[in-house]
């Protein structure tokens, strides 16, 4: 299936513009064995002319023919190319950046490729519960790998000290896996189990 890019983005967002729309799919918390608990997702990758996206997830607990049982976690955050800041960019907070784009043409985009032929990319989400994930990784065509480097968390917040994130694009679905470690383990980097994972499809 072909990735339509739409004709209104900033260059910058061109590596990204496949996750662009309403996804929504069931998925399985957990190792997604026979006993996991079945969940649905609504998920929203939005842009407003600037060089990140906006991405938006909601989860609600369902029986397994997919009915809705009950709220279960909503996250918020933005993507972007991972690249250094300059003057013209916007913020911090309202500070406002050019009305040219910083990256102007496909080119200039081109060349923050990495030796891995893919782009560096940051997400930061957050999530109720008083905590943030920063997370750096590497889109390259219709695949994304992310690790995160900093979780930051709230004076009552559960414990959790890192995840990773796999998204992929297969015959036109997006698929991705989040796995999570919650600090039971104390090797360094150790203690990441499978969390959620969950197959969607394209809705717009």
């Amino acid at each position: 299936m072909p990735i339509e890019i739409p004709t209104d983005l900033t260059p910058e967002i061109v590596p990204l513009s496949w996750l662009i729309g309403e996804w929504e799919g069931p998925g399985r918390l957990g190792a997604g064995d026979e006993e996991s608990e079945h969940f649905l997702q609504h998920v929203s990758f939005t842009h407003n002319g600037l060089p990140y996206l906006q991405y938006r997830a909601e989860s609600w607990l369902t029986d397994d023919e997919g009915t809705r049982l009950r709220p279960l976690a909503v996250e918020t955050g933005f993507w972007a190319l991972e690249r250094k800041q300059r003057e013209e960019d916007s913020g911090p907070g309202l500070t406002p950046g050019d009305i040219v784009p910083v990256l102007k043409s496909a080119d200039e985009v081109e060349a923050l490729r990495n030796s891995d032929g893919g782009f560096d990319i940051s997400v930061s989400v957050a999530h109720p519960g008083g905590i943030s994930e920063l997370y750096y990784g590497q889109i390259k065509g219709p695949q994304i790998q992310l690790s995160t480097d900093m979780v930051m968390r709230g004076s009552h917040s559960k414990e959790y000290t890192a995840a990773t994130r796999i998204f992929g694009l297969v015959d036109g679905k997006l698929l991705w896996r989040w796995d999570v470690a919650t600090g039971k383990d104390p090797t360094p980097g150790g203690g990441l189990e499978a969390h959620a994972s969950a197959i969607l499809d394209k809705l717009s």
